[in-house]
């Protein structure tokens, strides 16, 4: 078990996720280390290249924000991620944050899918058209709230 650092947090290798084809317009990094925003909640994460370190995404779980999103993937999918078992993935969608709080969106068409087993992930292009790459945050903020 190796210990590393970077921009002063203390990882180790197991945690890494390795992406083969890259995210989405930054093909050229593949290997990110998931950070939580706030300790204990896994809700918000901070998905830190390790290849550059100016290089990071805000990444929520989307099951916080709609309990029923319900993504499909592909066959392909499956096979790019090395698993035939929906058990074994988690499901992010990368936030994009606006200037004031109601510009602020996710992208539930394309999330980003981890084998919790193996470490690969990928972003992938949901076929449902009940998704979009951008949903305001505010569409999610319960009545009360």
């Amino acid at each position: 078990m190796k210990k590393e650092v970077i921009n002063s947090s203390l990882f180790m290798e197991e945690e890494l996720i390795h992406f083969q084809e890259g995210l989405f317009g930054f093909e050229e990094y593949k290997t990110f280390l998931p950070l939580p925003v706030e300790e204990d909640n896994d809700a918000v994460l901070c998905l830190q290249s390790t290849e550059n370190t100016e290089l990071s995404f805000i990444i929520m779980n989307p099951f916080y924000l709609k309990e029923d999103y319900r993504p499909e993937l592909s066959l392909a999918d499956y096979k790019n991620l090395g698993t035939e078992d929906a058990g074994v993935l988690s499901f992010y969608v990368i936030c994009v944050i606006g200037t004031l709080s109601e510009q602020s969106t996710v992208n539930l068409k394309c999330p980003i899918v981890v084998n919790t087993e193996s470490r690969q992930a990928a972003q992938v292009i949901l076929a449902s058209e009940e998704y979009r790459m951008r949903h305001a945050l505010s569409e999610f903020q319960k009545k009360g709230d």
